[in-house]
């Protein structure tokens, strides 16, 4: 076989004529930019609003600006600390030294990998203004612990929801815990455009009101009412039809993935390897499913070996990257992330993954033997 680790052809196959209506709708109209009056962008808005369970929705360019302009529009700026986990892709702190505050590293929990809510305030300082929980691998973070701590020290708390849509604590959607949240539409996401974009969404009318305008130039609504100087950030009216067409089916595709990772689980059952846990009372949406090895390299080349791929996220924490080389730290300032960066490896895992695939990606991992 020749596995991808994720294939999103056959998504499209799937749904052609849908996909196909929704951009030749765009062209028809040529609605191409995501201006405050982009028809196409207004409704991907509405819908996402809904789904997330927030007041609004303000769509941009990419993750990466979510964070970014929300950070921003929440009022943090140069001084500012602001906490974030040893273990994300880097746009989570490099959106904080961006906008010129500074990102404060705090060690991950061992079992669901997501910021360590017990460690938290031993980080806050004088200058700690917010905290970035980011739900790893499609995993919740602990945000009733969070935001326990946060309200203790009257902390803004900015959600990092890029690889998590649709996952709930007790019911409660990620992304309605703190004042905000960032969501980034990447193709390979659960909820993926056909390019780079991004979404806002937040229940504060103010916030929502400068993150929009921020993203247009710091205008308004009105073009040339530049009120602010702000940034061109806007989704592409084509990114904004397709999610609003994949939208309708993300909640299906959850669930399949959910189904591929049971699958996976039982039939990994016994293995050397560490599986992904769920908390209990959480909806785990497995953006990602990730196994770790004490031999992982090796069997990330054994399993390429056979066709099928795997990748590492991420393969060096955070604080750890050459990024952050003069703040000085070492790995045992990290200790469970700088373990976990050696051990994790994630293997195919999108909702048209065919149960003979499952099987023989299993099969394969169970036959390694170091």
């Amino acid at each position: 076989m020749n596995i991808k680790l994720v294939d999103l052809y056959r998504q499209y196959e799937q749904h052609k004529a849908e996909f196909d209506k929704a951009i030749a709708d765009v062209i028809t109209a040529s609605a191409f930019i995501g201006n405050t009056s982009n028809s196409f962008v207004r409704s991907f808005e509405e819908s996402f609003a809904g789904y997330s369970g927030n007041r609004f929705c303000v769509a941009c360019a990419n993750g990466t600006d979510s964070l970014e302009i929300l950070l921003k529009s929440m009022g943090i700026s140069v001084g500012d600390e602001v906490i974030v986990p040893a273990i994300s892709w880097i746009a989570t702190s490099e959106a904080v030294s961006n906008i010129g505050a500074t990102p404060v590293f705090v060690d991950i929990e061992d079992t669901y990998y997501c910021i360590d809510p017990q460690l938290i305030e031993s980080k806050i300082t004088k200058k700690t203004r917010a905290i970035i929980p980011v739900h790893l691998y499609g995993h919740p973070a602990d945000m009733p612990a969070i935001m326990a701590v946060a309200q203790k020290h009257n902390l803004l708390v900015l959600e990092d929801c890029a690889q998590a849509h649709g996952a709930a604590i007790a019911g409660k959607k990620i992304g309605t815990f703190g004042v905000a949240a960032s969501y980034s539409f990447f193709p390979g996401k659960n909820l993926g455009a056909f390019g780079d974009a991004g979404g806002m969404t937040t229940d504060n009318e103010k916030i929502a009101q400068m993150a929009r305008m921020i993203s247009q130039h710091g205008q308004s609504g009105r073009k040339h009412s530049h009120q602010i100087e702000g940034r061109n950030s806007r989704m592409d009216g084509i990114h904004a039809a397709i999610l609003d067409v994949k939208l309708k089916y993300l909640d299906q595709w959850t669930e399949l993935r959910i189904s591929h990772a049971g699958r996976y689980t039982e039939l990994l059952a016994g293995s050397d390897h560490i599986l992904p846990k769920v908390k209990p009372g959480v909806r785990h949406v497995f953006h990602l499913y990730v196994v770790r090895s004490k031999q992982r390299d090796k069997l990330m080349n054994y399993l390429g070996e056979k066709g099928i791929s795997t990748t590492i996220q991420y393969p060096v924490a955070l604080p750890l990257l050459e990024a952050y080389k003069d703040r000085g730290f070492s790995a045992n300032d990290f200790p469970v992330a700088s373990v976990i960066q050696d051990e994790v490896l994630s293997i195919p895992m999108f909702p048209e993954l065919r149960s003979d695939e499952i099987e023989y990606i299993a099969a394969s991992i169970r036959s390694f033997k170091g």
